[in-house]
């Protein structure tokens, strides 16, 4: 059996949909929810948020299980074994930080009653997350979430645009020659 150049077109399409979901769910964190004040604007905004995160959190329990029973591409280098552990710790913490973002949301939502604030209009939204544990790590792994995503990004433009080995290849749709 040959190792395919590509990874399957499942892991593909949940790739690019994870993150194009992430980078707005991110951008809608930090331009929208956390500058608006808890009140019937910031719901409007959570009938959203919520929703797509618990869209993320199932697309990534599904993209590792989808991961795990595929097969992968040969291990890719950036020339340096230093950069290539990186590289493995940065697709793992992915991994973690998305599991964790949905999570501590999960948890938020279920702390703060938001599922009917939100969804009933029953009641109203607390005066400040940051009373709820699993929000002040929602806060924070939104920032560590961010950082791992722009070194994705800068890695992905190093090796395409650097390098020039077409990694991105890898990730796209196609047929393997």
């Amino acid at each position: 059996m040959s190792t395919p150049k590509r990874y399957h077109p499942i892991l593909v399409t949940l790739h690019w949909l994870i993150a194009a979901l992430v980078i707005v769910m991110l951008l809608m964190g930090f331009t929208q929810l956390g500058s608006t004040p808890n009140d019937e604007a910031k719901i409007q905004i959570l009938s959203l948020h919520m929703p797509i995160g618990i869209t993320i959190l199932a697309l990534t329990i599904v993209r590792l299980f989808v991961r795990f029973l595929t097969k992968k591409p040969a291990p890719a280098t950036a020339g340096n074994p230093l950069l290539d552990k990186i590289g493995v710790a940065v697709h793992i913490l992915l991994y973690i930080a998305a599991l964790g973002m949905g999570i501590s949301g999960l948890g938020t939502s279920a702390l703060a009653g938001l599922p009917a604030i939100v969804f009933e209009h029953t009641g109203s939204l607390p005066p400040d997350f940051a009373v709820f544990p699993p929000a002040i790590g929602h806060g924070f792994l939104s920032y560590v979430l961010s950082g791992l995503v722009a070194l994705h990004i800068g890695a992905a433009l190093y090796h395409q645009l650097i390098r020039q080995d077409n990694l991105l290849a890898r990730m796209w749709f196609g047929k393997d020659k």
